[in-house]
């Protein structure tokens, strides 16, 4: 969250520059606009001094509050400013926000590492760091209410009420992902909810599929996420997490929660293990095997699927506009277009048959 009031106070250290002209933004980075002036605390998701091609040194950064994030630049005196503060560092920032290939990025004029006498202008971590825009608790009543509902061995009923009760504090405010999607506090959660609801909907069409498979897939395919990055704000990989990666760390986890329940049927701990490991659907993605099963494909789509969706509204929330846009995870130009209207009362289009009665 970007502080209020804050314009008469930012002269408060040596690198700080008088405050800038005229009427400045001090709302969240998710209702920024290309020519707003801003200023107020974040977080520093990334931060890396570079060169352009003209040998030009600037500071390429990602600041963060809890509404979202921006790209931003530094070039002036970037290779001093660079010294002030590091990576995940939370920080007191002044720039002009501007359109760039179609996305918002902000030009820093100054920035420090954020102090305790800051909190007189209103500096809060608990403010600055990405979090989902769904309740916490709501969707982990969901989560509750959909294994509970769709669950019907009770092997796997036991299975997921251990794995939930041992991990399930983690589970709620985890990342999914250290940038591409749902990179954000409570993320990993909102992402295993979203994919519940899709599962649900396949297995009531695809009936010969096994629901207590695609179920538990969805439950277990990311919770090596747990153990491969470390919690907000850093959301950073760990020395296991680069070393091993998460889907064996998933695969092991599911071994050791299998294991600690008697009778645990080998079949089913050998099939929801290929679900983990196939999940990401090509050995070229990450998966050490690819889905063999007609389980394992359906999670794979299910989470491709979310994952992109989620791509595509991280897009949209940083674009300046409708239009197309570069989407590095996905190697492609995106279409976005303006929100459609959902009034049924609302005008078609010239030229656009009304639908028969």
């Amino acid at each position: 969250m970007v502080s209020r009031g804050l314009a008469s106070s930012v002269p408060d250290h040596p690198r700080m520059a008088p405050a800038m002209p005229g009427a400045v933004r001090t709302t969240p980075i998710s209702t920024w606009q290309a020519g707003d002036a801003v200023q107020g605390f974040a977080l520093v998701r990334r931060k890396e001094l570079r060169q352009d091609k003209a040998g030009r040194s600037y500071l390429d950064l990602e600041l963060a509050d809890a509404s979202g994030s921006i790209a931003a630049k530094a070039w002036s005196d970037s290779a001093a400013l660079a010294q002030e503060f590091a990576a995940h560092d939370f920080v007191k920032f002044r720039g002009l926000v501007q359109s760039y290939k179609e996305q918002l990025q902000l030009k820093v004029d100054n920035c420090r590492r954020a102090n305790e006498a800051d909190r007189a202008d209103g500096f809060d971590e608990a403010q600055l760091v990405p979090t989902t825009r769904e309740d916490i608790d709501q969707l982990w009543r969901r989560l509750e209410e959909l294994l509970d509902g769709q669950l019907r061995r009770p092997l796997s009923r036991r299975l997921a009420a251990e794995t939930l009760e041992i991990h399930g504090a983690a589970l709620r405010v985890h990342p999914a992902a250290k940038a591409i999607h749902h990179a954000y506090l409570g993320g990993l959660l909102e992402h295993v909810v979203s994919m519940l609801g899709l599962a649900v909907r396949i297995c009531d069409h695809y009936g010969e599929l096994d629901r207590d498979l695609v179920v538990l897939g969805v439950l277990f395919h990311d919770l090596g996420k747990l153990s491969e990055l470390g919690a907000m704000p850093v959301n950073d990989y760990t020395p296991v997490g680069r070393l091993v990666g998460h889907i064996i760390l998933g695969r092991d986890l599911l071994r050791e929660r299998a294991a600690a329940i008697e009778g645990f049927p080998e079949e089913l701990r050998l099939q929801l293990e290929h679900l983990i490991l196939s999940h990401q659907g090509r050995k070229e993605f990450g998966s050490p095997v690819e889905p063999m099963t007609p389980e394992a494909i359906a999670l794979h789509m299910i989470d491709d699927l979310d994952s992109k969706l989620a791509v595509l509204r991280g897009l949209k929330d940083n674009a300046a506009g409708p239009g197309f846009v570069w989407a590095r995870s996905l190697d492609r130009f995106v279409w976005l277009a303006e929100d459609a209207t959902t009034d049924p009362g609302a005008e078609l289009p010239a030229g656009v048959a009304a639908p028969p009665e």
